[in-house]
């Protein structure tokens, strides 16, 4: 394992801690974390059931505390770990940020998730024109197993 794959993993770890008190918390276990420089930035959880609004995704939740923290909405240089593949919503609010790498657990195609189709983040950012760069991979097997028991446990798929 490289320095860099340790922490890769090392972000992970806390994006999944986070993952485990949204589910703790009724709501749907997937976490974010924002890093600049080897640092934590902002973390952030799903808050949909918990808040009864539907935007409350981890991402966006990460996205705020780190525009709030640096004192603007551009966060280049930074990559965004999240503990599942972020929705398209998700997707534009990175891009938008200038969040330069995502790095991800599951996938929503390994999940077999039909919800959103032949979906890939990679293929949005290709899309929208976007510069993220996406490495996946990371604790999936965690990730995708923490969800699929949520699934089994509320039966939602969201």
């Amino acid at each position: 394992m490289t320095e860099h794959d340790a922490d890769h993993d090392r972000f992970m770890t806390i994006a999944l801690t986070e993952a485990e008190t949204a589910a703790a918390a009724g709501d749907t276990p997937v976490a974010s974390v924002i890093v600049k420089n080897g640092q934590v930035v902002a973390t952030g959880r799903n808050r949909i059931f918990s808040s009864g609004n539907l935007l409350r995704h981890a991402e966006i939740e990460a996205i705020t505390a780190a525009c709030e923290a640096v004192g603007s909405s551009d966060l280049s240089g930074m990559t965004l770990y999240s503990t599942m593949e972020p929705c398209p919503m998700c997707a534009w609010a990175i891009s938008l940020s200038r969040i330069g790498e995502v790095v991800l657990g599951g996938r929503f195609a390994s999940m077999q998730r039909t919800d959103l189709g032949s979906y890939a983040i990679e293929q949005f950012f290709t899309m929208t024109a976007s510069q993220v760069k996406v490495r996946d991979g990371v604790r999936q097997i965690e990730c995708e197993a923490m969800r699929r028991a949520w699934s089994t446990k509320t039966g939602r798929i969201v």
